[in-house]
C-alpha cells in the first residue's frame, strides 16, 4: 500500500511560527513519530510526504535520523489539505493501485492500524479509521440553538489513515475540483461521488495534534507506551 502524508499546513491553532510538525515532542520533531509509525507498518511500501519547499530541508534531516527502510518521496503541497492530497496523488509511482492518506499531525497511530486499513482495502474501494462517538451530539443553527440530537449509536468520529483505490480517488478529486467541492477529508469526496466507504476500528489514542494541549497529551501517551 502506498501512503501519503499531508504536511503542508502552518499550524495556526498551535500558535507556532513554523510548521507544527517540526515542533518538539519528547525531544524529537512531531513528524518523526508519525513517519516512524507509518514505516513500521508491514503493509506500507512507499511514503509520499507532501509539504512546502521551505520545510523540505527539515524533513530531510528527520529522515536522515530515522534511516527508514521504506522509500520516501517529497511532493509540493497546495493551499488546502484537499489540494495537497491531489498533488500527492499526482506523485504516486506508476502502477499504484491502493493509497492511504494519513495526517502528519496524527503521530500516535500504531503500525497495526495501518495494517488493518490495508486488509479492509483488499475487499473495499474505500476504508477509513474511525471510533464510535461517546458524547451526546447536538445539531445547532447559526444562533447556536439546538435543532436536533442525532442518534449517537450510528455516529463515528473519523480519523486517518483513510485508504482508497487510486483510480476512484483520483476521479473523485477531479470531480471535486470541477464542481468546487470543499471537503475536510477524502472520504467525503467518495461519499459525494456515491462510492462506498467501510469503517475500520480506529484507536482512541489516535488524536490529531492541533493545540498545545494536544501536544502535552501526546507526550503522556508516548511515555506510557515507553517511547524514547
Amino acid at each position: 500500500m502506498h501512503l501519503l502524508i499531508p504536511a503542508a499546513g502552518r499550524g495556526r491553532r498551535m500558535g507556532a511560527k513554523k510548521n507544527k510538525l517540526l515542533l518538539p515532542l519528547m525531544d524529537r520533531p512531531l513528524m518523526s513519530w508519525t513517519l516512524e509509525a507509518v514505516a513500521a507498518a508491514s503493509s506500507v511500501s512507499w511514503i509520499g510526504l507532501i509539504g512546502q519547499p521551505e520545510d523540505f530541508p527539515a524533513f530531510e534531516a528527520i529522515l536522515a535520523e530515522l534511516t527508514l527502510a521504506v522509500p520516501v518521496q517529497f511532493a509540493i503541497g497546495g493551499a488546502t489539505r484537499q489540494e495537497s492530497v491531489f498533488a500527492g496523488l499526482q506523485a504516486l509511482p506508476a502502477g499504484a493501485t491502493q493509497v492511504a492518506i494519513h495526517d502528519g499531525a496524527r503521530c500516535l497511530a500504531t503500525p497495526a492500524l495501518f495494517d488493518r486499513l490495508s486488509e479492509s482495502l483488499a475487499e473495499h474501494l474505500g476504508a477509513i479509521a474511525a471510533v464510535p462517538v461517546k458524547d451526546t451530539l447536538k445539531l445547532v443553527n447559526e444562533q447556536r440553538m439546538i435543532c436536533a440530537t442525532p442518534d449517537r449509536t450510528r455516529m463515528w468520529a473519523a480519523q486517518t489513515p483513510q485508504g482508497f483505490a487510486v483510480p476512484e480517488l483520483l476521479r473523485c478529486h477531479r470531480e471535486g475540483r470541477a464542481r468546487g467541492w470543499q471537503v475536510t477529508d477524502d472520504a467525503a469526496l467518495f461519499e459525494r461521488c456515491e462510492l462506498p466507504v467501510q469503517v475500520v476500528e480506529g484507536e482512541e489514542t489516535n488524536l490529531k495534534v492541533t493545540t498545545p494541549v494536544d501536544l502535552a497529551i501526546a507526550e503522556v501517551i508516548l511515555r506510557k507506551r515507553g517511547a524514547t
